[in-house]
């Protein structure tokens, strides 16, 4: 890079997408008015270096701390691991082609030894970049996260133009008022005015546009009068929003403006606000719903009756769905939404709908029954509390699930684009609303009800030091969920997001036997393609993804002697975290081939017998519309970390409404714009955060890692570090350990606990944003492929709530401290909290 522009290079990476545009020059004006003239001159000549073509082949065998693979690219194969490959597709989307900024790029990647080498050594650069580094800004702000709203899309009727002429206000009291016009519709104005003049929302204003006037004629007796919608006076001007008012006919008006916006709006360019907030909500959202952890489940109403209704389910959550699956493949997921649950869940204030249900299930005569109790109903029933949690805890199929309710409308299945219908015909179409006949299946639903599975390795060894009393098993059974007595039926919907899968899957059990060298094992098949299969597995699977494994399927081949149906050859593509489901992908030599002609033939014959796996959308857009509700209403939250350089830092945070158990913690040194995401990252493994340290060797589409962590937070101390003390769980020694930590947390501030849900993402998917982008694009091709760019550097997102009651009902704290801790922030008097703390230590129970 050229000497003396090293610390532009944050600068340097946002103009790359834009530098072939032929505007670059005014957009380099624009974005780096700042920067002194010499150096700008310097970042263009380095930007249009980095933009010659290049052929060069990269071999960086031996080179790098990764294994590299050839890859291809335009003829010319390099050799690069998976860090440079992903380097290399960045630059080249951001160069529109394979040029020496790419070259440069991926020869310096993170994991290159030379440049490790270089890190190591002192820095005598007199021209260090380290104070505008992001490890350079104070902690405070260093860990800020914008907030992007998924449900802040707002469609214009019309277009508005950006448009600024002097203009006359009249107010209700004939008060002159001389301002200046900001944009302009047909129908709606903004204006900024001193802020010395008090106007209020709701009153009427008189508006003459005396520079039109001017400047084309226009008739100066004729006010046109508009309703003040809303009042901005975060600025040093504040800004009005006006509505048109059509009390009186001004058609030679009308006409003029919508001829004078038609015929000037690509000289003034069209106003784009809520074009670009909606691309980034709806981008974000996208990244988010295929990876959250939570399965949402939707609740109708009829007259004072709650009953599940639907679910809508992804790759990251099914193993919720599957779970409640009996020996018969009937979903049993009602048992969890008993009547009385869902009463009391209702009755609760906002932003404490909420409880913790454990369960169990028990097989007996190829029967599945499932036994589930609330934290709270344990409690009421406290000589059966110990041994439900002690047995239940013991047996492979304990969960611990979080249920979380929230209200919801049916009217938001909608979400139209930003634009308005006048924009395009095809602008038109998509906008239009759901069909009569889906609205009414959706017009009954009033609630969604989250849940979550809170199940850990930490939870079931706590639960299981409780002494387990025999005498008392029988007398579970009043947690039992009879058989007789089957819930209401929940109809499942799969949003299709990017469906990467080649292939419908089909459900079928049969046995299989799979070999490897020495190791056999059994299972079940659970699905199956034409190239796939699940199957489930009667002993934990020891192998890992990549295994070669050869399948046997004994019943199927009594069925076929012209296709051999043994030792087929699969690849392990996927193992769930119990390590007793598997999925295989079909080999393709001609004994695979036999297997695969053989499933094709069995799907083509058996249409209309056999079941696609969660395929039961019996009505088109249904999925889509429930994903809709849903990200109206988020109850977890979802964070977004995206890479700059080798570090991963906070990119944004979904929007965290006030009544929120987080609100709190987040809203610490942050306001409402930036919320702080320090918690997250103060937790350190081996002097790196642990967020660092698990994206490093996850790919990719892998299942979401967990954590736990424990956070003790006293806002009346100094610094954030004082304020904010973290620690994952696996960082104590013991389980007395853990209580200590969440008394001292309770007894000198609040403690909190959080589960948090990591995980990569994927490629964005721009097909969905198309019209937005291109229309952004049609105006101002830059900051489309900005908005592009920004999508594209999101790296990983976690889906994080909060398990605090939880946690503290684990070990040994009771209700009377759980509803004690959820006050303490605003608890400062040291007497006070003296008294707490003892009160804590005295009155905690050895849950063992």
């Amino acid at each position: 890079m050229t000497t003396g522009i090293e610390q532009y290079q944050e600068l340097i990476e946002q103009l790359k997408p834009v530098v072939k545009e032929p505007a670059f020059n005014q957009i380099l004006s624009q974005v780096a008015a700042n920067v002194p003239r010499p150096k700008r001159f310097l970042i263009k000549m380095e930007l249009k270096r980095q933009a010659k073509p290049c052929q060069r082949r990269i071999d960086l065998r031996g080179s790098v701390d990764g294994e590299c693979h050839p890859y291809e690219h335009e003829g010319i194969t390099h050799y690069l691991d998976d860090i440079a490959q992903e380097m290399f597709e960045r630059q080249v989307r951001c160069f529109g082609g394979y040029t020496i900024g790419v070259y440069e790029a991926v020869c310096n990647t993170e994991n290159n030894f030379r440049v490790m080498h270089s890190k190591d050594q002192p820095d005598t650069d007199v021209l260090s970049t380290e104070g505008d580094s992001p490890q350079s800004l104070p902690l405070e702000v260093r860990y800020l996260a914008p907030v992007v709203d998924f449900s802040g899309v707002r469609q214009r009727r019309e277009e508005r133009m950006n448009f600024v002429v002097s203009v006359e206000l009249f107010t209700e009291l004939k008060e002159s008022v001389h301002a200046t016009s900001i944009d302009i519709s047909v129908s709606g104005l903004k204006v900024k005015a001193p802020k010395r003049y008090l106007f209020k929302p709701g009153e009427r204003i008189t508006v003459h546009f005396r520079g039109l006037e001017l400047d084309y004629g226009l008739n100066r007796g004729e006010g046109v009068h508009y309703l003040l919608t809303d009042i901005d006076r975060s600025r040093e001007e504040q800004r009005l929003s006006l509505k048109r008012l059509y009390d009186q006919e001004q058609k030679a008006f009308d006409e003029f403006l919508e001829k004078f916006i038609q015929g000037n709006k690509r000289r003034y360019k069209v106003n784009m606000d809520n074009t670009i907030d909606a691309i980034v909500a709806k981008g974000y959202e996208q990244y988010y719903i295929p990876h959250f952890t939570s399965l949402p489940v939707y609740i109708s109403q009829h007259e004072d009756d709650l009953q599940p209704q639907y679910l809508l389910f992804n790759d990251c959550n099914r193993d919720i769905y599957q779970y409640w699956l009996d020996e018969d493949n009937n979903l049993r997921l009602g048992y969890l939404f008993g009547h009385q649950r869902l009463q009391k869940l209702r009755e609760l204030a906002p932003g404490q709908r909420e409880m913790t249900v454990f369960v169990f299930s028990h097989v007996t005569q190829g029967r599945c029954y499932f036994y589930s109790a609330s934290s709270h109903e344990l409690d009421a029933q406290p000589q059966l509390k110990s041994a439900f949690l002690a047995y239940g805890s013991r047996k492979l199929s304990w969960r611990v699930f979080k249920l979380q309710l929230t209200d919801m409308h049916p009217e938001q299945c909608h979400i139209p684009l930003s634009l308005p219908d006048t924009v395009s015909e095809m602008v038109r179409r998509q906008n239009q609303p759901p069909s009569p006949r889906l609205q009414s299946k959706l017009k009954s639903l009033r609630y969604i009800a989250l849940v979550t599975d809170i199940s850990s390795e930490w939870a079931t060894q706590a639960y299981q030091k409780r002494k387990l009393q025999k005498e008392l098993l029988t007398k579970l059974q009043v947690f039992c969920h009879p058989r007789n007595r089957p819930p209401v039926s929940i109809a499942p919907f799969r949003f299709k997001y990017q469906e990467l899968r080649r292939e419908t899957r089909f459900l079928l059990r049969t046995p299989v036997n799979l070999l490897n060298d020495d190791l056999k094992l059994t299972g079940v098949t659970e699905d199956f393609s034409a190239g796939g299969l699940r199957v489930e597995l009667q002993n934990l699977f020891p192998l890992e993804v990549g295994a070669q494994l050869a399948i046997s399927l004994p019943k199927l081949q009594k069925l076929t002697q012209k296709h051999h149906l043994t030792e087929i050859a699969y690849k392990v593509v996927h193992v769930s975290a119990d390590r007793n489901i598997v999925h295989l992908m079909l080999g393709d030599s001609s004994r695979e081939m036999h297997a695969k002609e053989f499933f094709q033939e069995l799907i083509k014959n058996n249409r209309r017998s056999l079941k696609p796996v969660h395929e039961q959308q019996d009505m088109a857009g249904i999925g889509e519309s429930l994903r809709n509700i849903y990200a109206a209403n988020p109850l977890n939250i979802a964070v977004f970390i995206r890479k700059d350089g080798i570090q991963l830092l906070p990119d944004s945070i979904a929007h965290v409404p006030s009544e929120h158990s987080l609100k709190p913690l987040l809203a610490y040194r942050g306001d409402e714009q930036n919320l702080n995401l320090y918690a997250l990252y103060a937790a350190r493994v081996d002097s790196r955060s642990f967020i660092e340290q698990t994206l490093k060797n996850m790919r990719t589409h892998n299942v979401p890692a967990a954590f736990e962590l424990f956070i003790a937070f006293n806002p009346t101390l100094g610094s954030i570090q004082q304020a904010i003390q973290v620690k994952l769980v696996e960082q104590f020694n013991n389980d007395a350990q853990r209580r200590e930590f969440i008394s001292l947390a309770m007894g000198k501030g609040r403690f909190y606990a959080l589960k948090l849900f990591l995980t990569k993402t994927g490629r964005p998917d721009i097909s969905l944003l198309h019209s937005e982008l291109s229309y952004v694009g049609g105006y101002a091709v830059h900051k489309a492929k900005m908005l592009e760019e920004q999508l594209w550097n999101v790296a990983a997102v976690a889906d994080m709530l909060d398990v605090t009651a939880e946690i503290m009902y684990r070990y040994g704290f009771n209700q009377h401290h759980i509803d004690a801790n959820v006050g303490k922030v605003e608890d400062t008097d040291n007497q006070v909290q003296g008294k707490n703390e003892k009160m804590l230590n005295s009155s905690l129970t050895d849950s063992q």
